[in-house]
């Protein structure tokens, strides 16, 4: 069973690292109100008419769902006797669904897939178990 948190749905201009003249004027904006104002404190937002609206595609609900449905069956693997964690991931799983690596963990399909051969020194072993 998998679950995406994130949606993969790209925004342009939405945190890609560049600057856009709308962040460079809402800071300029913010310096000169800054500056004209006595005390020098910000105006609480949604004074200023300088706030931004975020149009992304992101759904931030439904991640947070996303998240609570994967930590409940999380705690629903976690509570069965033959379960442990994954070294890498740390979700809980079956253990007869992991691999356990020479380095001194298991690992899940996905995270044995994404390492492939690469070597990873775990400062903490965990006991094989059966």
């Amino acid at each position: 069973m998998e679950f995406y948190a994130l949606s993969s749905h790209y925004t342009p201009g939405s945190g890609n690292g560049a600057s856009s003249n709308s962040n460079t004027n809402s800071f300029a904006s913010r310096r000169e109100f800054r500056a004209n104002n006595i005390t020098g404190m910000l105006p609480p937002l949604g004074t200023t008419g300088m706030e931004r609206n975020y149009g992304g595609a992101f759904d931030f609900d439904q991640m947070i769902e996303s998240l609570h449905e994967l930590f409940e069956h999380d705690r629903q693997i976690a509570s069965q006797p033959d379960a442990t964690r994954c070294g890498i991931c740390y979700l809980h799983f079956p253990v007869s669904e992991l691999v356990y690596r020479e380095e001194g963990f298991y690992l899940c399909e996905g995270c044995d897939h994404t390492l492939g051969k690469q070597a990873v020194p775990m400062l903490r072993r965990q006991q094989k178990l059966g």
